[in-house]
């Protein structure tokens, strides 16, 4: 967990990295593909028919197109490592706000729905209630994230290459089972027509079922932002969508089209895979074992990454001062534990209603997440738009296709499936969920601005103005040399005043958090805190004042009354930058607190944006 530590005390033990690059490999081909594809497959086949690989064909075409333009984001701007931040920039705090919370609130439904999945799949073999298998899946889980970044890229490698390797299998004995090399088997391809035709509930039904779909695709994105920052991005990127092309094509229209095929489309059953009824209708012996087990495998994989992603989007989130600052502790073994904890919350939630409704549980899940994820995907397709004619002709390494028919034309698809689930009334549900979530995050971007009300410059300080003795500043972001001797000639004239500097050792402060991730950011953190205060008490001395100083906790407040009690001031300094989420500002917190005067040090482009003096006191 991150500490107070000060000045003397020497920095922790480096910590190790976490994840190999056998492990980024093998989880980047496998990492997720999950329940949506081994056991969601039957849902969306017993819902749209043989014709079902065609929702997944133009699924597949929409994470394409949204892929390539993040790449063309990420490739033009590769420093700010979101694409929640694309959207910021491009449509204002609010669309990047909306962005990382929709995105997280989308990854731990997927850690619901996967433990309810893999619950299911224990079942198979364990007579016990699906809340109670699913809850030891949850707690395993959680466990193996909580224990270390080593245990959970260790577990997705495996997981990801039992994945792979059984859909690789499964398309070869599937193919030789349609294509009549079959023993005993000719060619019959009948399934796709009978049982009412290609498309027994009509072709709209091919279209309102992509909400559903979507989702067991969602995560390549990832992949096009990663590869943003290697040393050839336009290569990297171009070979991120091709990775993702060949996936989407072998791994999921393959297989379904497969399924398709061999079991007729009206067997299928909710919560059961449908590879098991296509391993069992090509006489394989033990199929049901051997499947449930890969299938097992691939949503303990998934839910071992929807809860990683989850909590490091929470902790992304709270490096940038959208989510509570006590998501960004981590333990000594380098993980997020509390953002840990918290998304996975939501997974035990999901096991709680898999006890009060076990059968409409799985469906409702699978359905749920569709309409966050076209959210987030309109968001990232009007950030391209907007952010393309910004930006300079010689940073676009790489282009968007036929920009801006093709653009305009991903928005206009996107907007029209989100119409469609307002027409269909088996989708109508599912939208309003995604549009209560979208509104339940915008009010929590918005309502904390209008009820604090625009920032106002504070009366200036009568009693102690230019004679304070004993000044404590906290540094809660970088103070220049003239930002200090502004503050001295107001509260100290004379400059006889003693000075004593403290510096939290807050990983969002000093701007740590979005830089290095959970694994380094406590190293990183101390470091940072120390070249600030070490920076401050030069600029102190260049004044010609004499300051000790020391490092605090990373929390301000317990820092500032730490420092208040042991150096005992008239007078406060705060230099901060902005203030936490749903919460008044340091200061205020600070002016409530000590019957002393503070004075409030804000600089650079937040000063010019609150429009107010650059310093003011109480």
């Amino acid at each position: 967990m991150l500490q107070a530590h000060g000045a003397h005390q020497s920095s922790p033990s480096r910590l190790h990295r976490g994840l190999s690059q056998r492990q980024l490999n093998m989880i980047a081909l496998g990492g997720v593909i999950g329940a949506g594809l081994f056991v969601g497959s039957g849902v969306i086949i017993g819902e749209t028919g043989p014709g079902a690989f065609i929702t997944y064909a133009v699924c597949g075409i929409f994470v394409i197109l949204v892929m390539r333009m993040l790449g063309e984001m990420a490739t033009a701007d590769p420093s700010t490592g979101s694409f929640a931040d694309y959207a910021r920039q491009a449509l204002g705090g609010w669309a990047g706000f909306s962005v990382g919370w929709l995105y997280w609130y989308f990854w731990v439904v997927v850690v619901g729905f996967e433990a309810i999945a893999g619950g299911a799949v224990l079942s198979y073999w364990i007579r016990a209630p699906l809340w109670l298998l699913s809850l030891i899946l949850m707690v395993g889980m959680t466990a193996t994230n909580l224990f270390s970044v080593a245990t959970f890229g260790e577990f997705e490698f495996w997981f990801a290459g039992i994945k792979v390797a059984a859909i690789v299998v499964f398309l070869g004995l599937g193919s030789l089972f349609v294509l009549g090399a079959w023993p005993r088997h000719g060619i019959d391809f009948s399934n796709l027509t009978a049982y009412g035709g290609f498309f027994p509930h009509g072709i709209g039904a091919i279209f309102s079922a992509v909400p559903v779909v979507i989702p067991a695709m969602v995560g390549a994105e990832v992949a096009t932002i990663a590869a943003a920052e290697t040393a050839d991005p336009e290569r990297a990127v171009a070979r991120a969508t091709r990775s993702v092309v060949v996936r989407i094509v072998i791994f999921y229209l393959g297989s379904v089209f497969l399924l398709a095929v061999i079991v007729p489309w009206n067997s299928h059953q909710a919560g059961a895979s449908p590879y098991v009824a296509a391993l069992g209708q090509m006489g394989i012996p033990a199929a049901g074992h051997i499947m449930n087990a890969v299938v097992l495998t691939a949503v303990l994989s998934c839910l071992n990454s929807g809860l990683y992603t989850a909590s490091r989007m929470l902790f992304v989130l709270a490096a940038r001062n959208e989510a509570p600052m006590e998501l960004v502790k981590v333990g000594r073994r380098g993980v997020p534990y509390i953002a840990i904890l918290c998304s996975s919350m939501v997974g035990f939630l999901c096991v709680v209603m898999a006890w009060a409704a076990p059968g409409a549980v799985f469906v409702f899940l699978l359905k749920s997440s569709g309409s966050l994820v076209l959210s987030v995907y309109l968001l990232i397709a009007l950030a391209q738009i907007v952010l393309r004619r910004r930006t300079p002709e010689k940073r676009l390494r790489v282009k968007m296709w036929f920009f801006p028919g093709l653009s305009v034309l991903t928005l206009a698809g996107i907007v029209g499936v989100l119409v469609l689930m307002a027409l269909d009334a088996r989708a109508r549900t599912e939208l309003w969920l995604g549009v209560v979530s979208w509104t339940v995050i915008l009010a929590l971007y918005f309502v904390p601005k209008w009820w604090r009300g625009s920032p106002k410059p504070e009366p200036a300080a009568a009693p102690m103005a230019g004679r304070a003795t004993r000044v404590l500043v906290l540094a809660n972001k970088n103070v220049s040399t003239s930002e200090l001797f502004d503050v001295v000639q107001r509260i100290d004239a004379q400059q006889r005043a003693e000075y004593f500097i403290c510096v939290p050792v807050n990983p969002v402060d000093t701007g740590q958090a979005e830089r290095t991730g959970p694994v380094f950011v406590l190293d990183a953190t101390v470091a940072a805190a120390q070249q600030r205060l070490d920076a401050i008490l030069t600029a102190i001395g260049n004044i010609g004042l004499s300051a000790a100083g020391d490092l605090g906790d990373y929390r301000p407040l317990r820092a500032l009354a730490a420092a208040v009690q042991s150096f005992q001031p008239d007078h406060l300094v705060i230099a901060e930058a902005r203030s936490s989420w749903l919460r008044l500002g340091l200061v205020d917190k600070a002016r409530a607190a000590y019957p002393i005067p503070v004075t409030h040090v804000l600089s650079g482009q937040r000063a010019a944006d609150l429009a107010a003096a650059p310093l003011s006191a109480t």
